[in-house]
């Protein structure tokens, strides 16, 4: 199991990883082995997440999710496999932590008396100011 947070975890088998050429630098390495990952896991179908998790990270993920609800991420930064899927695996724990918190509620805010009654002197002062600018004859 992979622990997400206390409460929430990830089976092993909901991940399956995929190698494949990188493109990029590695030398005579480059063309012969295959180190970028390519990291799958079906949320949409997943039994350890609950609904809103999903949905959130639906939003969360973007373009990295398909509209099956299967999440890929990809990671060719290191020249190592084992690297990569440790760094595949990070970005996708990173990401449902992401989406279990829950964005806060908006309040409602108003304005105080005090800054209410400011406001309305300053519009009483510059409608005064422009008045007086004003030639008696038109």
């Amino acid at each position: 199991m992979i622990e997400i947070t206390p409460t929430l975890s990830l089976d092993e088998n909901e991940i399956t990883f995929d190698f494949v050429q990188a493109s990029g630098p590695g030398g005579q390495n480059v063309n012969k082995v295959a180190t970028a990952v390519q990291l799958r896991f079906d949320a949409a179908n997943s039994p350890h997440l609950p609904a809103a998790v999903k949905a959130r990270l639906r939003s969360l993920a973007g373009r990295r999710m398909t509209d099956a609800g299967m999440l890929l991420i990809e990671a060719k930064q290191s020249r190592s496999q084992l690297q990569n899927r440790q760094d595949a695996l990070d970005q996708l724990i990173d990401l449902i932590r992401r989406a279990t918190l829950r964005p806060k509620t908006r309040r409602k805010t108003k304005p105080s008396r005090a800054a209410q009654e400011a406001r309305l002197q300053a519009k009483r002062r510059r409608s005064q100011t422009k008045r007086d600018r004003r030639s008696g004859v038109e």
